[in-house]
């Protein structure tokens, strides 16, 4: 998943000011939408969030014959520090760190390629907590539904970006399958612009606590068809106060 150079910076930026304890305004306007999007950020551990002084994690991605990467970040929410290690596309070793508030003084290898990974890894862990945050999301509760995987129904929740702005991609459409203790169980993920891959169909499994955050680290699915595996792997956290990373089990 890919965009253009400057929607990148842009939306990084904007992240780096979401992560943190969301305004006044931006708790207003979470009010105006359904309840089930506070309790699905309740549940994974909103409350707590201001506690998280930092957050370490390898975001996994396969698609057999077309891709697979491991990307290791660590991230401090309410300084914008993150850190990456990786490889480029010549399968050689990339280590950086930089600040998201400062992304315009990155070379363009950290903005256009590594700035980018970063906010569509933050989104996999996340997402829950992106949903409540972003504002500017039109967010519907459409009751229950027949699961895209599978046998069973859950609650689908809608989060449909505007196409001007916002999410990962403008005009996004993220559609949850909320169970009963409101967890994410499925989602189906459209993009709104042109780039592949359009659909992402995925299950959200593997639960764990990371200190009070609950973690999904297991997703499989299709990606326009395509066999896809995302896992979350070496998931912790320090809590401010404490120079202890406590480990997601």
């Amino acid at each position: 998943m890919t965009r253009s150079n400057c929607c990148s910076t842009i939306r990084l930026l904007a992240l780096a000011i979401l992560v943190l304890v969301p305004s006044s305004w931006a708790q207003a306007q979470a009010q105006q939408r359904p309840p089930i999007l506070e309790q699905i950020a309740k549940t994974y551990g909103l409350d707590s969030y201001g506690k998280i002084e930092a957050i370490r994690y390898t975001w996994n991605g396969e698609i057999p014959g077309v891709f697979k990467l491991a990307h290791a970040w660590e991230w401090e929410p309410k300084t914008g520090k993150v850190s990456y290690e990786g490889k480029d596309k010549d399968g050689k070793p990339v280590k950086v760190t930089y600040i998201s508030s400062q992304l315009n003084s990155q070379p363009d290898k950290v903005k256009n390629e590594i700035a980018p990974a970063f906010v569509n890894d933050n989104y996999w862990l996340l997402f829950p907590f992106h949903a409540y945050w972003d504002t500017s999301a039109t967010v519907t509760d459409q009751g229950m539904h027949k699961l895209p995987i599978g046998t069973g129904s859950a609650r689908l929740v809608s989060v449909k970006y505007p196409e001007e702005a916002g999410g990962y991609t403008p005009g996004d459409t993220w559609n949850l399958y909320v169970n009963k203790s409101n967890r994410v169980q499925q989602m189906v993920y459209h993009r709104g612009g042109p780039k592949k891959p359009s659909v992402v169909i995925a299950t959200w499994a593997g639960y764990k606590k990371a200190g009070p955050l609950v973690i999904s680290t297991e997703h499989r699915g299709t990606a326009d068809g395509k066999p896809l595996h995302i896992f979350l792997s070496d998931v912790s956290v320090k809590l401010t106060g404490s120079n202890t990373w406590i480990k997601a089990q």
